[in-house]
């Protein structure tokens, strides 16, 4: 019983973490969440099917494989080349230290800066900036959406077994 609190308890906190994941770049949030599936999983309570845990655990991996590509083929088909998405990937990093409007601002920044270092007109690189922003957010909104499903399988779990 105790182990059942702290595993559901640790789910909790794994489940939160990884919803603030999504917005947070540097934060596995999708994983984490996951991982809360499974700490609930291992009580004695609540049990998912295996089926249910490897699609999950499938989609998983296919978002974060996604969420990196995402933002530099945004940056790409907007015109941008491989500075432009070199630009925007560093501009995520530096924006972790100017959020929460820097999330969002800096990847644009970071991929105009870098399209300009590689020479091109300045309306090209700010499509391409415009690209690695809709990458970004398209990236987000992904994340965001598989772990807020997570979280819900987690709490509907969670309120079966407290009524």
């Amino acid at each position: 019983m105790v182990l059942d609190i702290a595993l559901i308890v640790l789910g909790i906190i794994l489940i939160i973490a990884g919803i603030v994941g999504c917005i947070v770049p540097l934060i596995p949030g999708v994983p984490l969440s996951y991982l809360g599936i499974i700490m609930l999983h291992f009580t004695s309570t609540a049990q998912f099917s295996p089926c249910f845990l490897l699609i999950w655990g499938l989609i998983v991996i296919l978002v974060q494989i996604l969420d990196y590509y995402i933002p530099v083929w945004g940056t790409k088909k907007f015109g941008g080349g491989s500075k432009g998405a070199w630009g925007s990937a560093i501009g995520v990093v530096v924006g972790i230290f100017f959020s929460p409007i820097g999330i969002i601002v800096c990847p644009f920044i970071g991929a105009v800066v870098g399209e300009l270092i590689d020479d091109k007109k300045p309306d090209v690189a700010l499509k391409a900036g415009f690209g690695a922003f809709i990458g970004f957010l398209a990236g987000t909104v992904m994340k965001l959406a598989v772990s807020v499903i997570l979280a819900f399988y987690f709490f509907k779990e969670i309120f079966s077994i407290i009524f």
